[in-house]
């Protein structure tokens, strides 16, 4: 249990013992007094990761933890790079067992929890789980085994709802098989189908494009968005969200597919977002001054896959 549970646990059970014990965890001050506990209580929550002990603000030049069933997490790992510069990423694709959205729940929650076992004896500060697939089937599971931060993530289908400012939107939710099949995102459309139109739409094929190094085969990727979105109407659909980190690599093909009124919406930037808020408010972010970077790593070692995820990593 993290140190912010801990807390918030302590203030609903009113054990001012147990408070004080957990925030002087939290400030790494042993001699924290209970006014001072109070004083906290009383600061935004933005400020108060500026509590500070001898050594001043609380940082943590730690590793992050980043991993996706192939490739398509590194575009995870570059929207840290680009927000949060200081910090270091190991960055792990399971390629040699992609694709995860075909597969069963328990096999994915099996293959995560073998990377983040292996994240942990890194000594990360906290992992993201860059998979859309792997958040729907062992997010929970890895919550409660280990005793980091696990962020996850989920198809970004409020932010294209939201778009709409309570008016009905048409919405096209690309994804992998498994995470359209999980309960996860049974709950999550069941907030929204109301009043909205929302269009599940699986498409494994998008997965092995990237996989396979074709990214960049015009005709290829537009034959194969042309099978699943076809179907549709596209004049009619408002936004398509990217339900599968492979797919944010296809933004500019999904621009030309669909017409310039339909909004493109992936949820890296947000997950990116609550990363450095959950870091910041346990005084984990790294300092200012450290150098950041990412490191790739891959259960295929093939050459050729490092060379695609260096590839994907500086496009």
């Amino acid at each position: 249990m993290n140190n912010q549970v801990t807390i918030t646990a302590a203030i609903q059970s009113a054990d001012i013992e147990q408070m004080l014990l957990a925030y002087k965890s939290y400030s790494g001050n042993a001699s924290a007094t209970s006014d001072e506990f109070f004083e906290f209580l009383t600061l935004p929550t933005a400020e108060r990761v500026c509590v500070r002990n001898k050594g001043g603000r609380m940082t943590s030049t730690a590793p992050i933890g980043v991993f996706d069933s192939g490739l398509g997490g590194i575009s995870v790992a570059r929207e840290i790079r680009r927000d949060m510069p200081n910090e270091r990423v190991l960055y792990f694709g399971d390629s040699a067992n992609a694709p995860y959205g075909t597969k069963s729940p328990e096999q994915v929650r099996k293959l995560s929890d073998a990377i983040v076992k292996r994240f942990v004896e890194q000594g990360v500060k906290a992992v993201v789980i860059a998979c859309n697939t792997a958040t729907s089937a062992a997010a929970n599971e890895l919550r409660d085994k280990y005793d980091i931060p696990i962020i996850g993530m989920e198809p970004a289908l409020k932010v294209a709802c939201d778009r709409g400012h309570g008016n009905r939107q048409r919405v096209i939710v690309a994804a992998t098989p498994l995470t359209l099949r999980e309960r996860k995102f049974a709950v999550l459309m069941d907030r929204f189908k109301t009043d909205h139109t929302i269009f599940p739409e699986p498409c494994p094929g998008l997965v092995e494009i990237v996989e396979h190094g074709q990214l960049d085969d015009h005709d290829v990727v537009m034959h194969t968005l042309h099978q699943y979105f076809d179907q549709y109407d596209l004049s009619t659909i408002d936004s398509v969200v990217l339900g599968c980190t492979h797919f944010v690599f296809y933004r500019d093909y999904f621009r030309e597919l669909l017409p310039d009124t339909a909004a493109i919406i992936d949820g890296n930037e947000g997950t990116v977002r609550h990363l450095g808020v959950v870091l910041e408010s346990l005084g984990k972010l790294s300092p200012e001054d450290a150098d950041g970077g990412i490191e790739l790593a891959n259960s295929d070692t093939s050459t050729q896959i490092a060379q695609l995820a260096q590839s994907l990593l500086d496009r």
